[in-house]
């Protein structure tokens, strides 16, 4: 074969490369990578969204901090003593040193005995814990949080991984907030919630470009709450191009090889 023969091969093989890459990975539009579309003005816009309140769960983990003006009698129920309290750099202590709530909804508190919790608010909670203490310490004050608040988020976002959460209204925008937020290349209008619940693995869609987010009952998470953002199409056709991509410039090298030997 005559060496022009081969260069035209060459560069067919490779306009053919380019042609179709050209075809296969497309941009991704802003309409597919803005959050919360829609008409807004000057004025501030109120979305009715009344978060649930969290009902206390069997191995949730609590903080329970007893004060008053004997602290020789309150040292006994502040497993955090001599703790910094709402620490995130080390959130793992608040769990090896906090009040687990068991299997049937209760925690044991110190000389006061097993408190059942489950089902009950923070707020209740803390009520019902300071009327157990006050039979032994008069005048105490509690402070009840959950500290088992964690979240995970995965996919294509910059930063996959588990949160803790310092803040029992979590929305999702935060919980990717803290993920990094997502990659070009992340469906915004089609983001999975998994959540566990007594009846089993509930799985809900997320639109994050509609401005009904802001009023879905998903938009709050809740404990051990898990999102899953999946690529758009662009990723894949760009893996598939540049698959193809070495396809052709290996036959375009071996097509040039032949040429040479023979």
């Amino acid at each position: 074969m005559p060496y022009s023969a081969v260069s035209s091969a060459v560069r067919l093989v490779l306009l053919g490369v380019l042609l179709l890459s050209s075809s296969l990975v497309s941009c991704v539009p802003t309409r597919d990578v803005s959050y919360l579309q829609g008409s807004y003005s000057a004025q501030p816009t109120v979305v009715a969204n009344q978060p649930a309140e969290y009902l206390i769960m069997p191995n949730d983990v609590l903080y329970i901090k007893v004060q008053s003006a004997q602290p020789e009698l309150t040292k006994a129920f502040n497993l955090h003593e001599n703790e910094l309290v709402f620490n995130q750099s080390d959130p793992g202590s608040l769990y090896i040193n906090g009040y687990v709530v068991d299997k049937d909804g209760a925690i044991m508190v110190p000389t006061v005995g097993l408190v059942k919790v489950r089902g009950l608010t923070l707020g209740a909670a803390q009520e019902t814990v300071q009327k157990a203490i006050a039979t032994y310490v008069r005048n105490a004050t509690v402070v009840l949080r959950l500290v088992s608040f964690r979240v995970t988020v995965l996919g294509e976002v910059k930063s996959p991984g588990r949160f803790t959460i310092f803040n029992d209204r979590a929305t999702v925008l935060e919980a990717l907030g803290l993920a990094g937020d997502l990659t070009p290349l992340g469906n915004r209008r089609n983001v999975k919630l998994i959540r566990q619940t007594r009846e089993g693995s509930q799985v809900m869609l997320l639109d994050l470009t509609r401005p009904e987010l802001l009023s879905s009952p998903y938009y709050y998470l809740l404990p051990n709450d898990a999102l899953y953002v999946e690529p758009v199409k662009a990723l894949t056709q760009r893996g598939n191009s540049v698959n193809i991509g070495l396809l052709f410039s290996g036959l375009g090298t071996a097509a040039l090889l032949y040429g040479l030997f023979r």
